[in-house]
């Protein structure tokens, strides 16, 4: 499953739950068994990093309105590559890979453009 899915699928969550709004547009899609369907969309979530990358902050005193893992990449080698390249007296070589991590997200009405 991707980042993408995980998101999608968590906001519709959050969203039956009441903890976050449905923005009031609808799409059509397919459910597994073909028929179509109509998904209510959701205000957008993001990490803290996602929100300051597109020029938002996160309110003060805000908390995120779910935390889920989610898929990140490093290129940095694991603790065992470390280890043993450690034992062998060498550098560890760069190994990259993705790993699960939990993130928390807030949502779109958490959040305030930034003023320079």
């Amino acid at each position: 499953m991707t980042n993408a899915q995980i998101i999608f699928e968590q906001s519709q969550k959050l969203a039956e739950d009441g903890k976050i709004q449905y923005t009031g547009r609808v799409f059509k899609g397919h459910a597994a068994d073909g028929a179509e369907v109509e998904i209510k969309e959701t205000e957008p979530i993001h990490t803290f990093a996602e929100w300051k990358k597109a020029g938002f902050i996160v309110k003060k005193g805000q908390h995120a309105v779910a935390k889920f893992t989610i898929w990140m990449f490093t290129d940095k080698p694991t603790k065992a590559a470390q280890e043993a390249a450690e034992t062998a007296g060498k550098e560890p070589d760069a190994d990259p890979h993705y790993y699960m991590k939990t993130a928390a997200f807030f949502s779109a009405s958490q959040v305030e453009k930034i003023t320079a």
